[in-house]
């Protein structure tokens, strides 16, 4: 059996990496293909397991939009007798919509649409079309000549993405990053539901959020008291009751039980918290700070400006790079995303 994945496209390579990271912690077992930018299939997964996999990969990634469970693959000039080899009445209950997306391909999209259509409303008794609320979506993916027909099984919320954007929770602070990018980094970090996992530079709390949400055990601390009580407000708005936050200059950190995994954004200017110390002296000093509150062969994702190195940092302290990703804030500034294993 196979899913079909519809990404987002903010990102050529982080949608494709956290997908494959989610896979990795979860031991999902399937054969992964890039059909295009912002379209993926996985395959030779078995009946026993299709439904654990989609639950999961649902609940967990931020850069995918859509998971659908194939259907048929196709094309431009066997559309009709495929869509018609098709026993609709095991996929369609009551009511559907057809939904045809492209993705580098010229074809009428709202025609195909309604031929769809047909053909199922022809080989399918006691159904009717619904396009405002539908209670199967049959989604169809178009790349160049060819068709790639799925369902919908679970949606995803991607309204809990534009409803806990910064400016829209309780406590709020400029500079926060979004929610996708932090359930991403979350998922990079490899970390699993009932793990334990550290924020320390929590600020306003956006991570833990995202890893409270998956089913994580979350701790923030913060040099600023304000931004600690303000993190533990955004968590409890967000039902979110596992966590504990701490108002602790992140070289103090000397934690009782070693943590699964750090994700973290840490400040890359000047420091008045840190008298004066810059960016780069912060981070490698936090880098010593949590190498022995991690477990070993734990996992460190975090944000940092194009302009510190942190390759030297890293094998001094006795971290490695595993991957790393660019992401153009603006014409002076690009933000790296690395993940990094404890060795």
């Amino acid at each position: 059996m196979e899913l079909l994945f519809i990404q987002s496209q903010e990102h050529p390579l982080l949608p494709q990496a956290e997908l494959k990271a989610v896979m990795e912690c979860e031991n999902i077992e399937a054969n992964l293909e890039i059909i295009t930018e912002g379209l993926v299939l996985l395959s030779d997964i078995s009946k026993e397991n299709i439904c654990d996999y989609y639950k999961i990969l649902t609940k967990r990634l931020g850069y995918t939009h859509e998971v659908h469970e194939l259907i048929l693959k196709t094309n431009v000039y066997d559309f009709d007798k495929d869509m018609g080899s098709v026993d609709w009445s095991e996929y369609i209950d009551e009511s559907f919509a057809v939904r045809v997306k492209r993705f580098h391909s010229v074809i009428d999209t709202v025609g195909y649409e309604r031929q769809a259509g047909t053909v199922i409303l022809e080989n399918c008794d006691n159904i009717k079309v619904n396009l405002t609320k539908p209670k199967t979506l049959i989604r169809i993916a178009a790349f160049e000549n060819e068709f790639y027909v799925a369902i919908e099984r679970i949606k995803l919320n991607k309204k809990h993405f534009e409803d806990s954007k910064p400016h829209k929770r309780p406590f709020f602070y400029p500079g926060s990053m979004s929610p996708k990018l932090a359930r991403c980094m979350v998922n990079l970090s490899r970390v699993k539901e009932g793990d334990l996992l550290l924020d320390p530079f929590c600020g306003t709390g956006g991570i833990l959020i995202e890893a409270g949400l998956i089913g994580c055990k979350v701790l923030g601390s913060d040099i600023f008291w304000k931004m600690k009580n303000g993190t533990a407000i955004n968590l409890e708005h967000y039902g979110i009751t596992d966590y504990r936050t701490f108002n602790l200059d992140v070289r103090e950190l000397k934690m009782y039980e070693k943590v699964a995994a750090v994700v973290t954004d840490p400040p890359y200017g000047i420091s008045t918290t840190t008298g004066d110390v810059d960016g780069g002296e912060i981070i490698k000093e936090f880098l010593e700070s949590i190498y022995d509150n991690m477990k070993d062969d734990a996992y460190l994702c975090m944000a940092s400006p194009h302009f510190i190195d942190l390759n030297p940092m890293v094998d001094e302290v006795g971290f490695e790079i595993v991957e790393q990703y660019g992401i153009k804030m603006h014409r002076s500034l690009t933000r790296i995303i690395s993940v990094i294993r404890k060795k």
